[in-house]
């Protein structure tokens, strides 16, 4: 799962969206008249957004709308949403859809309803450009998603188990550890060395995996859509240097997201996590007792993208025009800073990035860390790649057979042929 979200918004008139209008400093829209219709929005997420605060605001100015969220894990929301759309039946009024999924859905734009007609078009000029294009259909010629966050990359690491390791614990003593990644699978030999007890270098190498191909000029498709895993040697590097990872020792062999990961960060089981933005506030939730223990550095390779969301609105909602004003109010300018703030999913509008509400933001469980700055920062450096249409079925393929190597399985050469087969096999 990569879960969670922001942006500036120009004027909309009230016969678009039947609001009245917003200020560019994106100040939340009241309705033009009390409408009496009593509305039921329901709302499919995979974790927590961090939304439910803003609902309740919105309800103040929208009374007539009653919000339901429906929260599944990451792989269910996006399995059901595909058959859902399959059946025409069940699908949320609004949406969320990981960038992994995005252009899997995009691809269908039957099934959404174009937000454009609905004025949310007049939003393109307050995303960076390539979040915007990653909502479009294929043909660039409906609005399909507004872009919630982006997973501008960093490294999260534990002071208190560098410590003991004999490691540097400052963040930027720390970052010059590892500017490349074969240098900081030579941190965690050393972190290895210091036998640390109850504790691993990094939960597991998938996310190491994910991190270093999004880094790449070109990842898992090339621009006419196809797979390129075999004759991309960006990706056979990752592979492998993933793979060295667990020969070395240095996972606690946590798949993320799983219940025993979750339960790793309150133990302390690793010392390092590839850290996206939305991972703070993971990070937070589950290691409650962790206050000032963790930090952030620089990842490996200077930046990368991992994980960032958009909100749609399925051809099966009954509300299609409330659905999409209530997208328009969760991914303003204002609303974007509040979550990071709260949850610390990374806005996706770039006027924020030098706020000095966002730039001296810091947050004392990572020890009062600039994120603010560190994620700015990461924003600004992303080169975007281009994703596939089975962007995610092509990296649990690959997951998967990075797990079968993790759990001694398979060797990496067996692993990867199959991973290659598996490959094949995705239409």
């Amino acid at each position: 799962m990569t879960p969670r979200i922001r942006r500036i918004i120009p004027l909309i008139t009230a016969s678009l969206l039947g609001l009245t209008a917003c200020g560019g400093g994106g100040d939340t829209a009241t309705p033009a008249a009390a409408p009496t219709e009593k509305i039921k929005l329901t709302v499919g997420l995979f974790g927590d957004f961090g939304f439910k605060p803003l609902y309740e605001e919105y309800k103040k100015t929208h009374p007539n709308i009653e919000i339901v969220e429906n929260v599944t894990q990451f792989n269910d929301h996006h399995n059901n949403l595909v058959k859902r759309l399959a059946t025409n039946a069940g699908a949320e009024d609004v949406v969320a859809v990981e960038v992994g999924y995005v252009s899997t859905f995009t691809a269908q734009p039957q099934k959404f309803n174009d937000l454009k007609q609905y004025g949310l078009d007049q939003r393109q000029g307050d995303y960076l450009d390539w979040k915007w294009q990653q909502g479009l259909s294929k043909d660039g010629g409906q609005v399909l998603g507004l872009g919630t966050d982006v997973g501008g990359l960093a490294m999260c690491y534990r002071k208190d188990l560098f410590k003991k390791a004999g490691l540097p614990e400052d963040r930027d003593e720390v970052s010059a550890l590892w500017p490349t990644w074969e240098e900081y699978i030579a941190t965690g030999k050393k972190f290895a060395a210091a036998d640390v007890a109850g504790a691993k270098f990094v939960d597991s190498p998938g996310e190491i995996f994910r991190a270093m191909v999004n880094q790449a000029p070109v990842g898992l498709y090339d621009a006419q859509d196809t797979i390129i895993v075999d004759s991309n040697p960006d990706v056979k590097k990752a592979w492998d240097l993933s793979n060295q990872l667990t020969a070395e020792g240095l996972t606690a062999k946590l798949a993320a997201f799983s219940p025993p990961w979750n339960t790793g960060f309150a133990k302390g089981s690793f010392a390092t996590i590839i850290c996206p933005a939305w991972m703070t506030g993971f990070i937070q939730e589950q290691a409650k007792d962790a206050t000032g223990k963790w930090d952030i550095a620089t990842v490996p390779g200077g930046s990368g993208n991992s994980g960032g969301s958009h909100l749609m609105v399925p051809k099966q909602s009954k509300h299609p025009k409330e659905a999409a004003e209530l997208i328009n109010f969760l991914t303003s300018k204002e609303n974007q800073a509040k979550v990071f703030k709260e949850e610390g999913t990374f806005p996706s509008i770039p006027s924020l990035y030098d706020d000095p509400s966002i730039q001296n933001f810091t947050k004392p469980f990572f020890g009062d860390a600039p994120i603010g700055k560190i994620y700015s920062e990461a924003a600004k450096a992303l080169k975007p790649q281009h994703l596939g249409p089975k962007e995610a079925d092509v990296r649990v393929a690959i997951g998967n057979g990075l797990g079968r190597v993790e759990q001694g399985k398979q060797t990496p050469d067996e692993a990867w042929a199959q991973v290659l087969e598996d490959v094949k096999k995705i239409k």
